[in-house]
């Protein structure tokens, strides 16, 4: 005798989400697989930055920050942010970079923004390590990718928009 697994779907068919370690995806399919005993519901994401498709668990995907993308107003509000004070990080690079990595993983578009705004600035005072470096061309592409979709602009417009504010101070 098969078991279906219960569990409440959070996410649609053709909806667009964004899964922090990989980039901004669109559900494709929900689909059951069998595993011992049981049927297990699989989110089918496919991520066009990377033409990668990827089979999440239903029951894990918001454990692992998968989150629909947010509206215009969180974009621009996110996109604004930008602009704000930012406060001095550790010098040490392990530490800001496991601070940034977390940030990350959390997922929300203003933690994005915000490891964006951070890391941009300490790269005008000294080059960053290759690991933060990394961290900050994904933080930069997630942003960008969200907020175009968010915001129906170009990918090119929104990198310029938010290059321009990280210039004022």
């Amino acid at each position: 005798m098969i078991k279906t697994m219960s569990s409440s779907k959070t996410f649609q068919v053709d909806q667009k989400v964004v899964y922090p370690s990989q980039g901004v995806g669109v559900i494709k399919s929900i689909v059951q697989k069998k595993f011992k005993d049981s049927k297990i519901p699989y989110y089918v994401i496919y991520v066009e930055v990377t033409d990668m498709t990827i089979m999440v668990p239903v029951d894990k995907a918001v454990g692992l920050g998968i989150r629909p993308t947010v509206s215009r107003d969180e974009a621009n509000k996110a996109l604004e942010s930008i602009k704000d004070e930012y406060e001095p990080i550790p010098s040490d690079w392990k530490m800001r970079y496991q601070m940034n990595l977390d940030l990350l993983k959390k997922g929300s578009i203003r933690d994005i923004a915000s490891i964006v705004r951070s890391l941009y600035h300490r790269s005008k005072v000294k080059e960053l390590p290759i690991l933060e470096r990394k961290l900050y061309d994904s933080a930069l592409k997630l942003l960008v990718d969200e907020a175009s979709i968010s915001l129906k602009k170009s990918k090119e417009e929104i990198e310029q928009m938010i290059f321009s504010r990280l210039e004022l101070e």
